[in-house]
């Protein structure tokens, strides 16, 4: 596959649909399957609004990158749940501000590996590289010799958790999970992250959720408490932790998406 990836045998787990691939159909991807496609017809059938939901959330991650880029001077990043490549990804974006930027990007579905080329197109200045990984497991991550050779722990790091950890189920070893990498982080780096929720339209979200779980694939809401819980000891950015719509919109219009159409958090931290 090229510089920093590294590869392992490749099961691409057909039988069950998986998150990141429900993501690539709704968006207009080609990386999909006929239980991906099966998942993501079925939930639209019960929430008309999750194509909007996930443009915004692709939104969120292009903004907050920007964001950290240009306000916070973050020029290196690490993307979990990274999703099967769509351009711009988030190294375009932050390289666009800052070409030097380094961005580490992992994820658990062997599919991303398969097509993880096109997350490497770097500018010169910068670099990419990827490491299959889960969530669950964050010493695989940050003992991966990719993410070591990338990234400098000396330095503040911007952390990337979009809409990845609604499929940890368990909510004590979710917040565990993002607890022990933030730990890693040194002092000024920033977590941003979108957080599913279904304070928003709770009947129609619990038919959403066991469509999932009938196809596969794990789905946990949590309310806004809970999403708090993963900024606890952090320094929240300006508006703090909203509907992810409305985080710091580029267009004005986007706040009149009907809430009940925007199915997640988003909030921008910084660690002290």
């Amino acid at each position: 596959m090229g510089n920093g990836i590294r590869r392992t045998s490749v099961d691409l787990r057909t039988d069950r649909a998986h998150g990141a691939r429900i993501y690539d159909y709704i968006l207009g991807g080609k990386d999909n399957y006929a239980v991906d496609r099966a998942a993501a017809e079925a939930t639209k059938r019960i929430w008309p609004a999750l194509p909007v939901h996930m443009r915004a959330n692709r939104e969120f991650m292009h903004r907050a990158g920007r964001y950290l880029a240009t306000e916070c001077g973050i020029d290196q990043f690490l993307d979990i749940g990274t999703g099967i490549p769509t351009s711009p990804n988030l190294h375009e974006v932050v390289q666009q501000v800052r070409p030097e930027a380094r961005v580490v990007y992992t994820d658990n579905d062997p599919i991303v590996l398969v097509h993880a080329r096109a997350l490497m197109t770097s500018t010169p200045q910068g670099r990419t590289a990827y490491v299959e990984a889960d969530l669950r497991d964050p010493d695989s991550i940050l003992s991966a010799p990719e993410f070591r050779e990338t990234l400098d722990l000396t330095r503040p790091i911007g952390l990337m958790l979009i809409a990845v950890v609604h499929f940890i189920e368990d909510d004590d070893e979710a917040l565990d999970v993002v607890r022990r990498i933030i730990d890693v982080l040194p002092s000024g780096s920033y977590m941003a992250a979108t957080i599913a929720t279904d304070d928003f339209a709770p009947d129609m979200l619990a038919e959403v959720r066991r469509t999932y779980h009938e196809h596969g694939e794990a789905l946990r809401w949590r309310s806004r408490a809970q999403a708090a819980q993963y900024f606890e000891g952090l320094e929240l950015v300006e508006p703090g932790i909203v509907q992810m719509h409305k985080w710091r919109p580029d267009d004005p219009a986007a706040l009149n998406i009907p809430e009940a159409d925007i199915a997640m958090y988003g909030a921008v931290a910084r660690k002290p």
